[in-house]
């Protein structure tokens, strides 16, 4: 086997590696881990052109910011559970944000896989790669983030395998807020 076929199977091998690794919660490669507050969001926009907040859109509600990206196929079977879990628990303090980290050449695909599928969540673009390096500089995909009501990272995910929904929606109930935000936050 040449060197270039050997290098183009262990890139491969890694890439199916770090998608497959599906199940850690927060280990030692994990930047952010837990207990840490929540970093500042960069002046992301949604897809109505509306700038993120840190301090006004996380503060006071449970929130699974999730980052994927079109080109990512288990990004694109978790987003249905996330949906799922964003109706269901978004009337108790709960929300889902979905940072999608397509660059600016693939960034019009992201819309459409959107309003397809119907999903309820807020979509942030991070076409630079801002927030992501902050968070995840290894930027392997899916990786959630569950942020407290007081902007405390809870819990962190890397990746994503078939079960995954359930351990997530564990720690959501487990730490949904006490009380409601007052309306209008």
């Amino acid at each position: 086997m040449s060197r270039r076929n050997l290098l183009r199977a262990a890139l491969a091998l890694g890439a199916v590696l770090s998608l497959s690794l599906g199940s850690p919660d927060t280990f030692a490669a994990d930047p952010m881990g837990s207990g840490g507050k929540a970093p500042d969001f960069p002046k992301l926009r949604d897809m109505a052109g509306v700038e993120f907040d840190t301090e006004k859109d996380l503060k006071g509600k449970l929130t699974l910011v999730n980052f994927w990206a079109t080109w990512c196929q288990p990004c694109m079977v978790e987003m249905k559970h996330l949906d799922r879990l964003h109706k269901a628990y978004k009337d108790k303090g709960f929300q889902v944000v979905s940072v999608s980290i397509d660059d600016a050449r693939s960034k019009s695909m992201v819309k459409p896989i959107v309003k397809r599928n119907g999903y309820g969540f807020r979509v942030l673009y991070d076409t630079e790669t801002q927030l992501v390096s902050v968070v995840n500089p290894a930027k392997t995909l899916p990786y959630n983030m569950l942020i407290g009501d007081d902007l405390t990272v809870l819990w962190t995910h890397l990746g994503y395998t078939p079960g995954d929904e359930v351990k997530m929606e564990e720690k959501i109930k487990a730490n949904l807020p006490a009380t409601l935000p007052a309306s209008g936050n």
